[in-house]
């Protein structure tokens, strides 16, 4: 899948491979960074390739703009059905952000979900204090979604917050 954006980049997605995790890992500069966008579910900073390797059992994607890795997320179902897939493990390269890569990432997923998966939500988790990846959810067309009792992580001896969002296809 493709999509040209304002500034004539071509961002596409391609099925993830094992050669792009030493690029995505080293995207994380501090634990901080690295717990934003895991949680800490692949294991404690730093991960191993060996470690990340756990995405293989999840429906796992590149981002590409030419042969250059920009990007990268997870869908699964939260469900047996694809009614909902659940986004995960949402990350840009750094030197990018900021320039519509994530929002553009996220759009071509959205698509996917929809006309290959016929999925009708989707829907993903974001910690509170990670305000940059919020506001590119919101842009992207996400809702936040209050439940009945926030999630809470402990990391790095606090306490975070988990925001749900989904949006209706």
């Amino acid at each position: 899948m493709k999509f040209e954006g304002e500034n004539k980049m071509a961002l596409r997605l391609r099925p993830y491979n094992e050669s792009d995790a030493d690029t995505i890992l080293s995207w994380s500069k501090g634990e901080s960074a690295f717990y934003k966008w895991s949680a800490g579910v692949l294991g404690e900073y730093p991960i191993s390739k060996e470690q990340f390797g756990f995405v293989n059992d999840l429906m796992a994607f590149t981002a590409i703009d030419d042969d250059e890795v920009i990007g990268f997320f997870t869908m699964r179902r939260p469900s047996e059905n694809f009614d909902e897939l659940r986004f995960g493990f949402v990350i840009v390269d750094p030197e990018k952000r900021g320039q519509g890569y994530g929002k553009r990432m996220l759009q071509l997923g959205i698509k996917f979900a929809k006309e290959i998966f016929g999925a009708k939500k989707v829907s993903l988790g974001v910690f509170e204090n990670n305000e940059s990846a919020y506001c590119c959810y919101k842009a992207v067309g996400f809702e936040d979604i209050v439940l009945a009792e926030t999630e809470k992580y402990t990391v790095l001896g606090e306490e975070w917050k988990c925001l749900e969002l989904e949006m209706n296809l």
